[in-house]
């Protein structure tokens, strides 16, 4: 039993096998619909050890074996004598996974995954789905950036253990790019090894040699909107964006070795918590409300930066889709338990955008010089809040027949919190995007749901 799943991928076998062999490669690969997270990577295909974390504390253990070694020709891994005696013996007993790439010409690969198991192909399906997806997608934005963009060696990361932050780092390390995290606790090991994968930052106080040899900066880090409107919640939201972001770009301009890049998170709570129908792109005025005041004061902090000739992006970020963070977490196990169903009167606008759209977002706004200033990371096509309610309970095959009343958000949120998150109404579009030309993964809202939740259609 098992599977043996197999697509052409549009890229060199060489690039193909490098892909695999780089950090940040199985973070890539693992859906994230699965209960698994990566507690350490392989440090070789040849021979190394890749631990994945299961609920309960359990472990997956994976065991690269030296005699399927045969680069750039396959590799092969199998579940490792560890996780035979720390799994409970209902779950998978033997698992033996080899990874194969054949030539089809000088630019396409053949990838074939052979895995002998006992689970059935049926349960496997999807898994695979998104992986030869997620390889032929993530490769087509490095390609892209290679030919037409500038690519920065170097790059510094705030906010890397967040949602965003950890699909970003792992995105750009196997895309062969040196990630440098910059961590608020303090690092330890070796002093090489710190420079090469960590360096600790302070907020207030950032080191003066901080962004030394840093092609490019992604600030991403500040504390989650989320939660009770309170003036201690607002003001936590606002003290951790705008002067750490003020003096991040200070030190960006200041270092004589430093950054040409710096990218700032931001968000489309510049515009205003209700728009009405009208459409907002980059141009548009500044909306009302706390988080359109919070934005303003955060891109403005860029501004040391830009004065100072570093190129600056504001990645203007919609409502993200993964199940590993966000609404889509909160919202899919009531959907899945059939419990689900639209907010208010459901006519609200929701500005949207897949993960690994906003991945290759930042990724562009990294490589291509062209782009500077706030830069809208929403999908072309928004949708009411009624219409991704009845999307979301299809892909799942549930009804969503249960209304959730404006009630709920104030009771969690308050009533200005309800007002500027829950019920916000937002018609942002992705003008400069469009404009350059910008290839989104999953334009629509039922090609990212079911990607990002393991329902794909015929491979689709």
């Amino acid at each position: 039993m098992g599977i043996e799943y197999s697509s052409i991928v549009d890229a060199p076998r060489d690039d193909v096998f490098a892909w695999h062999a780089r950090p940040g490669a199985v973070h890539r690969l693992i859906p994230p619909w699965q209960p698994m997270s990566v507690v350490s990577e392989a440090d070789s295909l040849a021979d190394g050890r890749a631990v994945l974390g299961l609920p309960g504390g359990l472990r997956w253990i994976s065991d690269h074996q030296p005699e399927g070694y045969d680069p750039p020709h396959r590799f092969v891994d199998a579940l490792g004598r560890d996780s035979l005696t720390s799994l409970p013996p209902n779950l998978i007993r033997s698992w033996r996974h080899e990874h194969r790439f054949d030539v089809v010409d000088e630019f396409r690969t053949r990838v074939t995954d052979k895995v002998d198991t006992p689970v059935p192909e049926r349960v496997l399906t999807q898994t695979f789905r998104y992986r030869h997806r997620q390889l032929a997608d993530d490769l087509a934005s490095h390609r892209r950036a290679h030919t037409e963009g500038v690519c920065p060696r170097t790059v510094a990361v705030t906010g890397s253990n967040g949602v965003v932050g950890s699909a970003l780092t792992a995105f750009l390390s196997a895309g062969g790019y040196r990630v440098v995290r910059l961590v608020r606790r303090p690092v330890h090991g070796l002093r090489e090894k710190q420079l090469d994968q960590e360096r600790q930052w302070d907020p207030i106080d950032p080191a003066p040699d901080l962004l030394e040899g840093v092609d490019a900066v992604i600030h991403l880090a500040g504390a989650s909107i989320a939660g009770r409107f309170t003036e201690a919640h607002k003001a936590a939201v606002r003290d951790s964006r705008v002067a750490p972001t003020w003096r991040l770009a200070e030190l960006a301009a200041g270092t004589s070795n430093g950054p040409a890049t710096f990218v700032c998170a931001s968000a489309i709570g510049f515009y205003g918590y209700d728009r009405g129908d009208a459409p907002l792109d980059e141009q548009s005025s500044r909306g009302a409300g706390f988080l359109a005041d919070v934005v303003a004061e955060w891109e403005s902090s860029t501004q040391p930066a830009e004065k100072g000739g570093v190129r600056v992006v504001q990645v203007r970020t919609g409502i993200v889709q993964t199940p590993r963070g966000g609404t889509l977490q909160l919202m899919r196990p009531l959907f899945s338990a059939g419990l689900g169903g639209r907010l208010g009167n459901g006519r609200q606008w929701l500005s949207w955008i897949d993960i690994d759209d906003l991945l290759d977002i930042y990724h562009r706004a990294l490589t291509d010089p062209s782009v500077s200033g706030p830069v809208n990371a929403v999908a072309p096509q928004p949708v009411r809040n009624e219409e991704y309610t009845r999307t979301l309970a299809s892909v799942l095959h549930r009804p969503a027949l249960l209304p959730v009343p404006g009630l709920g958000p104030r009771l969690l949120l308050g009533d200005e919190g309800a007002r500027e998150v829950a019920g916000a109404s937002q018609f942002v579009v992705p003008k400069t995007l469009l404009d350059i030309g910008h290839r989104f993964r999953r334009p629509d809202l039922e090609s990212s749901l079911r990607h990002q939740l393991g329902h794909i259609l015929n491979g689709k």
